[in-house]
């Protein structure tokens, strides 16, 4: 595993002295690709409000996740409003770990909503805890995006999700926006 660290300071609307450090796990063109584009749509759309960690690593064989470190995969190169909800996704899962009575909460509020959630790939996250987290988390990522591109290009990222992974989660962010607000917003976890 050659990891090639690269602090990467880069100057755009409130992140003018602030660096990301991100990491290519292979070094690879598609990894490198992916990190200059990355790097580009955060020159152009103001994150701060979502970024809760500067570790990322780009590695062209992983499955997207926050933790440990936030990794993003090279599957949307050249599709920048895909990457950008990758990574506005992944970081907020940093923001709900930090407010763990408020998560517990919601998901209580969640499965009294939600008795059935699905579980596993393409419906469901990998747990039933998981799905019903993912509520949460991408219902934060759909307000951030309304906020960072308009409702209009998050609904269409929303719905194209909703055909590709966690479909069942995007399509109840989708269809019960105001029922996922209300548990949100009444425990604290709103962006």
């Amino acid at each position: 595993m050659a990891e090639l660290a690269l602090a990467v300071s880069f100057v755009g609307l409130a992140y003018a002295a602030e660096a990301l450090e991100i990491s290519l796990q292979h070094g690879s063109t598609p990894e490198r690709r992916t990190r200059d584009q990355l790097l580009e749509v955060l020159k152009r759309y103001d994150t701060q409000r979502w970024t809760f960690t500067r570790k990322i690593i780009i590695d062209e064989g992983a499955i997207p996740h926050s933790h440990p470190v936030l990794t993003l995969h090279t599957r949307h190169l050249g599709e920048d409003l895909l990457l950008l909800s990758t990574y506005v996704h992944e970081q907020i899962h940093w923001y709900e770990e930090s407010k763990p009575k408020q998560r517990a909460a919601a998901l209580a509020e969640l499965k009294k909503l939600y008795p059935e959630v699905p579980v596993g790939f393409p419906e469901g996250a990998g747990g039933e805890e998981s799905s019903y987290l993912h509520l949460i988390v991408c219902y934060d990522e759909y307000q951030a995006m309304k906020s960072l591109v308009g409702e209009r290009q998050a609904t269409e990222i929303m719905r194209r999700w909703s055909e590709d992974h966690y479909r069942w989660v995007y399509r109840k962010v989708l269809e019960d926006e105001a029922r996922l607000r209300a548990v949100v917003e009444e425990n604290e976890l709103g962006l």
